[in-house]
């Protein structure tokens, strides 16, 4: 089935949200994120996301369904706990794209759609001059206890890309795993990549 990935903005993306938000959730249940989410709070972050100055979606379509998203925003525009870890002397945080979420339907995995999303993330990093891409991965125990047999983290994938993990740059974000009914603290973890001058 063939696959289309295109960024997406304005009226048309206004037209994704309620997918994009399904989708969000469906692919968030899964370790290791263990996400409880909401379609009302996916449709609301996703429209502030969407009027943001500079915020790129890039979505996958297969089959004439949305089956794949990728975010990105410019670090200055991101939340206080995102921007946190990134202080001087070593970055600008001007100078910073931080990369959300990439969430793709298991069935289209292994196709080549997580290299298009980076493709298309640093190349509008590019374009808005910032030299610095980041991302943040959650932290789960290796004995958790969801964890699936043969679970295999991104990191290859991450360090293929020219990700460097950052033990050092780290963030707590929130959300109610599975299991719970209010919001947890989940310890996240910096990649970066700092493109070739």
């Amino acid at each position: 089935m063939p696959l289309t990935v295109t960024p997406v903005s304005g009226a048309a993306l206004a037209d994704v949200i309620p997918d994009l938000a399904r989708l969000r959730i469906r692919v968030f249940r899964d370790f290791p994120y263990l996400y409880q989410g909401t379609q009302a709070y996916e449709e609301t972050y996703l429209r502030t996301l969407a009027q943001a100055p500079d915020a790129l979606v890039v979505v996958a379509r297969g089959g004439g369904q949305v089956v794949g998203a990728s975010t990105a925003l410019p670090l200055i525009h991101e939340t206080p706990e995102v921007r946190a870890p990134f202080q001087a002397p070593e970055f600008d945080p001007a100078r910073v794209l931080y990369l959300g979420e990439s969430v793709l339907l298991p069935e289209y995995r292994g196709q080549g759609v997580g290299h298009a999303f980076f493709d298309a993330r640093e190349a509008h990093a590019a374009r808005l001059g910032l030299d610095v891409t980041a991302f943040c991965a959650v932290q789960r125990p290796p004995d958790h206890p969801r964890r699936p047999a043969g679970y295999r983290p991104l990191d290859a994938f991450w360090h293929s890309r020219g990700y460097t993990e950052r033990p050092d740059l780290t963030t707590v974000m929130h959300w109610p795993d599975l299991d719970e009914t209010h919001d947890t603290p989940k310890p996240m973890r910096f990649w970066v990549r700092t493109a070739a001058p």
